[in-house]
């Protein structure tokens, strides 16, 4: 969720204002402490554009992964 928010150029208090949430609890998304529910997830996506995490969230992979593997074709 932070590689979302930051490719995004959010920082956790701009996105904790879109979200109408603390920064701690941007914080705690990020971290692992605390998981976020769908509502709040598709405003995480809508906020950032990160419709293809969701999708692998949503499957049970690692967004992060799925990121990489899409930069580096769209890169090279």
């Amino acid at each position: 969720m932070q590689a979302c928010r930051e490719r995004a150029g959010l920082t956790q208090e701009e996105m904790a204002a879109r979200l109408n949430r603390t920064q701690s609890c941007i914080s705690k998304y990020e971290k692992d402490h605390k998981v976020p529910d769908m509502p709040t997830m598709m405003q995480w996506v809508e906020a950032t554009g990160a419709k293809e995490v969701l999708i692998a969230f949503l499957y049970g992979l690692d967004g992060l992964s799925i990121m990489q593997d899409l930069m580096r074709l769209v890169g090279g």
